[in-house]
């Protein structure tokens, strides 16, 4: 008979999943007690990723444990993510190339407006209040997410929003511009910690600022750090009448790219013809830095030739500090652009499938600390969903432990006894998103971690029965 505890309703909580000591067994939280918590939360999270806090702890003291240990103003939350950063850090290391990924999300909690320590997420109301997110995903060039490099947390003041002039007239330093910039620091601090590996720096048009440029081209040459933009100012060029844009979309196409497009609304999937163009230009600074140096960069534009009727054409233009001296290099270049949308996944499964923002604590310190564990939930379900396609022969023992494997292989082949070797991920992938809905025809793809997180669900369920039912046998 499975143990209880004399004070519980349930069996005693899971143990605590070899992935979770690897991201947070080295949490510096000030007491063992305290990492062994964590462990045992983040496991029952990542089994049930979508459960409330009491579903996916069970009931009794585990719940009861969890709710204390968010609750503890004497654990740092920045120590919970501090752990995982260096275990990506770790798995970067084996990588010659990483995308450093950072973007921003919002977390609207505007449904629980009694929760202290929230701010504005906009100008226009005052009652739609969150946090705010900014990560930067480790992802390498193919699309397999690694983890995050840095993740940082805050809330809007309200008594300091100001009209847009007087905060155009600050320094970046004083401005939320500055999380582009902490980004990059952290990238250009680690460098050292993975010599062998190149981290690339990339952001969206909003990362398009003379000081992060600035600030990456002044480090010297021993850090491999570079950025990696996609430009939003049709900028002077230096000593030029004409504009950046406007220059290279004069020059001739130096080849062309076919990219595949997912389905948009719709518009169905397509394999998108692109149109390079690449060169090297010295930018001036902008009005408001007069004086301050030019920026030599490298430019790259893609663009869709004939876009169907009724798409909107493909076109990116790029900025880059790592100097672009070939259509490989271009094409190259514009294939880590086109991995920027992990960071988006990433954000959309921690609020869908982990349902960060039906969280309900009292205070935005305490669903800081839940958020450091979801974020890393997060990325380990969109990284078993992109396992599946990157590495579909690796054997799944990997990221399930052996319980859930061999309950998911008898549930799916209907029998009692598992064979000795773990399956491909792939397959396995395959086989719990089937147990989400996932159909498998054909015309299917691959699943995505929709499916994927609602096969979950069902597969804590099918390893617990599989466990009891083991105990049973053993006896």
């Amino acid at each position: 008979m499975l143990k209880t505890s004399a004070s519980s309703f349930g069996p005693v909580p899971t143990p605590p999943a070899d992935w979770a000591v690897t991201e947070f067994g080295r949490a510096q939280l000030g007491d063992a007690r305290r990492t062994e918590r964590l462990l045992m939360i983040a496991t029952a999270f990542a089994q049930q990723p979508t459960a409330p806090l009491p579903q996916a702890c069970g009931p009794g003291p585990a719940t009861q444990g969890a709710y204390r240990f968010f609750e503890n103003d004497d654990i740092d939350p920045a120590a919970l993510r501090q752990s995982h950063h260096q275990a990506t850090l770790e798995r970067a290391r084996h990588h010659p190339i990483v995308l450093a990924i950072q973007d921003t999300t919002t977390l609207n909690y505007s449904t629980h407006p009694q929760t202290e320590g929230l701010g504005l997420l906009g100008s226009r109301s005052e009652k739609v209040i969150g946090l705010h997110l900014h990560c930067t995903l480790a992802v390498t060039p193919s699309g397999q997410p690694l983890g995050c490099l840095h993740s940082a947390v805050w809330a809007r003041d309200k008594k300091k929003r100001g009209s847009a002039r007087a905060r155009h007239r600050k320094p970046v330093t004083e401005k939320e511009s500055r999380k582009w910039l902490d980004s990059l620091s952290v990238c250009l601090a680690l460098a050292p910690h993975c010599p062998d590996t190149t981290l690339i720096n990339v952001t969206d048009r909003e990362g398009d600022l003379y000081e992060l440029f600035a600030q990456a081209l002044a480090v010297e040459a021993g850090p491999r750090v570079h950025l990696l933009v996609r430009s939003r100012h049709n900028r002077k060029l230096d000593g030029q009448a004409r504009r950046l844009w406007d220059t290279v979309g004069r020059m001739k196409s130096a080849g062309q790219l076919k990219v595949r497009v997912g389905r948009r609304g719709e518009q169905p999937a397509r394999l998108a013809t692109l149109a390079v163009r690449f060169r090297e230009v010295t930018l001036e600074a902008p009005g408001r830095k007069a004086g301050q140096p030019a920026l030599t960069l490298w430019a790259i534009e893609a663009r869709e030739t004939r876009a169907p009727r009724g798409a909107t054409p493909i076109l990116w233009r790029l900025l880059s500090t790592q100097p672009v001296t070939s259509l490989e290099e271009a094409c190259e270049h514009i294939g880590w652009y086109a991995q920027r949308w992990q960071i988006e996944v990433l954000h959309k499964v921690l609020k869908s499938g982990c349902a960060i923002e039906q969280r309900q604590l009292e205070t935005a310190a305490r669903l800081e600390r839940v958020l450091a564990v979801d974020l890393v939930v997060a990325w380990r379900l969109l990284a078993l969903c992109k396992a599946g396609r990157e590495e579909p022969d690796a054997m799944v023992s990997a990221w399930l432990s052996q319980s859930e494997w061999e309950a998911l292989w008898c549930h799916v082949h209907q029998r009692t006894t598992p064979p000795q070797q773990a399956p491909g991920v792939r397959q396995a992938v395959r086989w719990i998103a089937r147990l989400g809905g996932f159909l498998g025809r054909k015309s299917d793809g691959e699943p995505g971690p929709l499916t994927l997180w609602r096969g979950l669900h069902r597969l804590h369920d099918l390893t617990a029965m599989w466990r009891l039912c083991h105990a049973k046998n053993q006896r």
